[in-house]
């Protein structure tokens, strides 16, 4: 079970404490705010969090240029203020390769985004941006309740909204019940105005990296038009050798050669220094996307790829370890449990989960 704390105000050596709860991970976040410290040290935040009874502080110093190097920035707040920020969230994701550690093994899950309104259609999507169906959201829900029990450290999703729904879906399901925060770096506005500064929200939180390079393949002039009668026009070999073969591209599209390119290219630069470096990762994106990740992950030929099928919704499940990507297959929904069998620390990881319940 988990431990609520209730909100409560402590006289503790003049200073204020502000109990906040963290439901469901035993923890609760406390800040106090002390107006009583020497003048020679300036105001003082603590950081204290608290599991099964036990406090630990943090100090925080605020002074009026807030001098704490690259961990702390004051937000024009004035010296009587008891609003100092805190690092923003998320910010080690930026400096990955410089701060990997060693790790016995992480997880990465691939999902194929939920039907959207053009597949139920028949019609070429490509990059055009459709939602999802109902079966589309349905399915999203399902593959969050058949990873629920895996952990998840960041979410990487491609710039299409089938892609974002299926994974916002998808983590609505998931059992720590952390907040999906999409990272907005496409400018240095977006970036400030985006950012959240208290570490006790970062530890409730989750990061969604979106990237264009992980979009569905372009496929040109084709796009909007339905597959069956494209076929019958142009003529099923033609249509086929646009869809399935490794080279050939659509009119004005991009060849499944051109989609790998990009999609592996930042699967190498991006993803893989998130699993070096001991996080739990999960990519959604699309068919062709996924289809090229999947020719680099298990060293598939040309002509193996081109025959590849992915359904939508289905989570697939890759073990990292020393740098070698091991196929698990996809966990069986309700069979959830059997998918921890595949390595000792999933099976340690799922045992811990029990415990936290039973306690």
């Amino acid at each position: 079970m988990s431990i609520h704390f209730p909100f409560v105000m402590l006289s503790w050596d003049n200073c204020k404490v502000n109990m906040v709860a963290s439901g469901g991970y035993h923890q609760a976040i406390h800040f106090i705010s002390c107006n009583t410290c020497a003048s020679n040290e300036g105001f003082r935040n603590f950081l204290v969090t608290s599991s099964y009874g036990g406090l630990k502080m943090k100090p925080v110093l605020r002074k009026g240029s807030c001098n704490l190097g690259h961990s702390v920035k004051c937000i024009g707040h004035s010296p009587n203020s008891s609003l100092c920020a805190i690092k923003p969230i998320f910010s080690s994701l930026s400096s990955t390769k410089d701060s990997r550690r060693s790790a016995p093994e992480s997880y990465l899950i691939l999902i194929r985004h939920g039907e959207s309104m053009w597949n139920e259609k028949n019609l070429f999507t490509g990059c055009v941006d459709v939602p999802l169906t109902n079966k589309g959201v349905e399915e999203a829900i399902e593959a969050g309740k058949r990873i629920r029990h895996l952990p998840i450290d960041v979410v990487y999703i491609s710039a299409l909204i089938r892609s974002q729904m299926t994974a916002m879906l998808a983590l609505t399901e998931h059992h720590c019940k952390k907040v999906p925060i999409i990272i907005h770096n496409e400018t240095e506005q977006a970036k400030l105005w985006s950012q959240i500064y208290s570490e006790g929200t970062e530890m409730q939180s989750v990061p969604v990296i979106k990237a264009w390079q992980l979009n569905e393949r372009m496929y040109g002039e084709l796009q909007g038009y339905n597959k069956q009668e494209t076929a019958e026009r142009c003529g099923k070999e033609q249509v086929y050798k646009w869809r399935r073969s490794y080279d050939a591209q659509p009119p004005n599209g991009e060849s499944l050669e051109m989609c790998l390119r990009r999609a592996v290219t930042y699967f190498k630069e991006q993803v893989e220094p998130q699993l070096s470096g001991g996080k739990n990762v999960m990519v959604v994106a699309h068919a062709n996307s996924l289809r090229s990740i999947l020719m680099y992950l298990d060293k598939l030929t040309a002509e193996e790829v081109i025959h590849l099928e992915l359904s939508t919704g289905v989570p697939m499940l890759y073990i990292y370890k020393g740098n070698q990507f091991i196929r698990r297959g996809s966990p069986l929904g309700s069979m959830e449990a059997g998918v921890y069998a595949y390595t000792e620390s999933l099976a340690l990881y799922k045992q811990n989960l029990l415990d936290e319940v039973s306690l």
